[in-house]
């Protein structure tokens, strides 16, 4: 599994440290230890985690240097983007936000085994953390990866975005027609959509989009809505 990550790095040209490698084996070992008490991940050989997790999280750092910067990743599941970025670049200050209480006990389980320092593992749904004062337009980067199209995660993850930040969204194939459909909310929530960057994950046949949102106003106080105005009327 080092090996093989050793490789991912060098083919990806990111600087990942010897020690940092190993902490993402751990991980590896830990996901597979927890995933057989609870539902984490349907990926489960380590060539296709490396890959399809730990080098898909990784490929954020092909479009931004997030080196010293707070980050927030909403709807971490078991930790991706999130957790492989805070491995990989050890000086950001992070707080991972899901809605599964076991999810955050799997995550600090992880951050006490692997001693990552300046990590905050918080249980919330994210229109509420979204209304959160303490969190609410306090971070330079919100990622995400495949929580919902676009005019939704958008709602979503924008409000906890500082104005000059930025949201990044790892998306498949689809994100194009998803970037159209979701330029007025992107608007509406005081974003503007400033790239797509296609990043070709290394041995293998996948082509993923981040979609980079630059926060350019507050958004208004009204949003993120409740759930179900979320779910029934996206804006």
């Amino acid at each position: 599994m080092k090996e093989f990550l050793k490789q991912i790095v060098e083919e990806m040209n990111i600087p990942v440290a010897d020690d940092r490698l190993d902490m993402l084996v751990r991980y590896k070992e830990l996901l597979a230890e927890w995933n057989e008490r609870m539902n984490l991940t349907a990926i489960t050989e380590d060539r296709e985690v490396a890959v399809k997790h730990f080098a898909d999280s990784l490929s954020v750092l092909k479009v931004r240097d997030i080196s010293g910067r707070s980050v927030i990743d909403v709807g971490t599941g078991a930790g991706f983007p999130g957790l492989v970025l805070k491995i990989a670049v050890p000086d950001i200050r992070l707080t991972l936000l899901d809605s599964l209480n076991k999810r955050i006990g799997f995550l600090q389980a992880v951050c006490d085994e692997l001693g990552l320092k300046d990590v905050i593992c918080i249980h919330s749904r994210a229109e509420e953390g979204g209304q959160n004062p303490d969190l609410r337009e306090k971070f330079d980067i919100c990622a995400s990866r495949a929580v919902a199209r676009l005019n939704v995660l958008a709602e979503y993850d924008l409000p906890f975005v500082k104005v000059g930040g930025e949201m990044l969204a790892l998306k498949g194939p689809a994100a194009d027609e998803e970037i159209e459909d979701a330029k007025p909310a992107v608007k509406l929530l005081g974003g503007s959509v400033e790239e797509v960057r296609v990043v070709e994950l290394p041995f293998s046949e996948l082509k993923h989009r981040i979609v980079v949102i630059k926060k350019v106003e507050n958004t208004p106080k009204k949003y993120p809505r409740n759930a179900g105005k979320i779910k029934n009327s996206p804006l």
